[in-house]
């Protein structure tokens, strides 16, 4: 049998009969759009977090332009601006910079977590910076106090991109509360996924909160009222009943990840493989998770040799990602820009199966046959 990279319906089901019975609740009640679940949610999710305000958005790429977009609209930003963002991201990441007519500026990460390093960015800082987006990759928290001087000592914002993080924690608080205001993505691969696309935007600026929420419903505040040149990007009401649904449960079954991560990192013996063994991967604040594990990526430099092997033996993996975003045709002036260390990760990276669909043999057969592996 096939050991899935992750298996969503099995992910589901281990949520029934309470997913079918909210999503029938939703149905029953005659309302889909704006209503009391998606009031609930965002009252449930911004506790959670610990932030004063969340916005419902429909997905995490809208999540982080709406917040540029919002302080656009404040005058807190201009076009032509900078905004700092690590070159080893998905490529939403900086599309939300880029359509908002502002300049990604990227800044290599550190090679032991994969994350923007801190100390790489204030020689990228121009008079025209205006934020650093910090990206939480793989669901590791990658704000650090480095990065809190910074935007202190030039009076930039911090954007975080916590589409993988959700449940993590930086020192005081769980990421999407660190900075000035977070994008959140619930894809259903995510550890908290809907079942369909969904997102939400977190912060503790009511100006910026306000002018978010009208964006994302036409511009809008007051039905036929448009004050801005808005979208319509609204989180519906069944996804939400799902995602309360699952928010209940998600501590645990973070732990469940960080369980089966620590398993992989103490067992797997091959020394040809690069794993994220670095005691901040495990570090935690008061017992609190400062890596959830969205995704468990190991470096080999025959990286598509493993892949081939792991697949021939039932296992399958993925590639988070094969091609960085300065090499992609959409930013075709960044080609022949090298960043090596961003280069190097994206050629060596494997994801190995990760999530609570997984069973204790099944993470014990992948570990020995990564072991076996010449």
């Amino acid at each position: 049998m096939m050991i899935k990279f992750l298996d969503i319906k099995a992910i589901n089901d281990s949520f029934e009969p309470d997913l079918s019975q909210c999503i029938k609740r939703v149905l029953d009640s005659g309302w889909y759009l704006l209503g009391n679940e998606v009031k609930s949610f965002e009252k449930e999710y911004k506790t959670y977090i610990g932030t004063q305000y969340c916005i419902g958005v429909a997905n995490g790429l809208d999540a982080l332009r709406l917040i540029i977009r919002g302080y656009i609209e404040l005058g807190v930003l201009k076009y032509g601006d900078e905004v700092i963002v690590p070159a080893n991201t998905y490529i939403a990441t900086i599309l939300a910079i880029s359509d908002n007519g502002l300049k990604p500026v990227l800044v290599e990460p550190d090679l032991k977590t994969y994350n923007i390093d801190p100390f790489k960015i204030e020689k990228k800082i121009t008079d025209r910076t205006k934020a650093i987006m910090v990206v939480h990759l793989y669901g590791q928290n990658a704000m650090h106090s480095e990065i809190e001087r910074i935007s202190k000592k030039y009076k930039v914002k911090i954007f975080e991109d916590n589409a993988q993080a959700t449940g993590a924690f930086g020192e005081k608080k769980r990421t999407g509360a660190l900075g000035h205001a977070a994008g959140h993505s619930f894809y259903p691969g995510k550890n908290m996924g809907a079942l369909g696309d969904g997102g939400a935007v977190t912060t503790d600026d009511k100006s910026l909160a306000d002018v978010v929420r009208a964006l994302a419903n036409y511009g809008s505040n007051k039905k036929y009222v448009n004050i801005y040149k808005g979208l319509n990007s609204r989180l519906d009401e069944i996804q939400a009943a799902i995602l309360r649904v699952k928010i209940k449960r998600l501590d645990k079954d973070n732990n469940r990840r960080n369980a089966i991560a620590k398993y992989y990192c103490e067992n797997i013996t091959n020394a040809n493989v690069v794993l994220p063994s670095n005691k901040e991967s495990f570090h935690n604040f008061n017992g609190r998770l400062s890596h959830v594990w969205h995704l468990f990526v190991i470096r080999h430099v025959k990286r598509e040799e493993l892949q081939e092997y792991l697949m021939d033996k039932g296992i399958q993996t993925l590639i988070h990602y094969p091609i960085p975003p300065h090499k992609q045709k959409a930013y075709f002036e960044w080609n022949s820009n090298n960043f090596e260390i961003t280069e190097k990760i994206h050629n060596e990276v494997l994801s190995l199966p990760m999530g609570i669909h997984l069973t204790d043999n099944e993470i014990k057969l992948i570990v020995d046959a990564i072991n076996k592996f010449k």
